[in-house]
């Protein structure tokens, strides 16, 4: 994931970017590529365009890794503690088979 880090921040830096990357402006910039994704499914039947959809991901990805840079944060570990915090959440007994949000099992 270093390795990729670093690319997208050399990428960053060729164009000078980085003024404009603030956690705020990534952030943003999450959401609107997320729903440059959700874009593809947006009518029911139709077969989304899934060259693009790698974009999309790999463009919501990107921002998500430079906010993880920006703050420190291990994506390894911060999604492991996620997975906990949801194994709790939504323990199997009562999730299981259930789309329900965890205040409403």
């Amino acid at each position: 994931m270093e390795e990729i880090i670093a690319k997208l921040k050399k990428f960053r830096a060729e164009r000078d970017w980085n003024k404009f990357h603030t956690p705020e402006n990534i952030a943003k910039s999450v959401a609107i590529e997320a729903a440059e994704l959700l874009e593809n499914f947006q009518w029911e039947h139709v077969e989304p365009d899934i060259e693009n959809v790698k974009e999309e991901i790999a463009d919501v990805v990107g921002y998500c890794l430079l906010l993880c840079d920006h703050y420190g944060f291990d994506l390894q570990k911060i999604l492991e503690e996620k997975i906990e915090k949801n194994k709790e959440k939504y323990p199997v007994s009562k999730a299981y088979g259930n789309a329900k949000k965890y205040t409403d099992l």
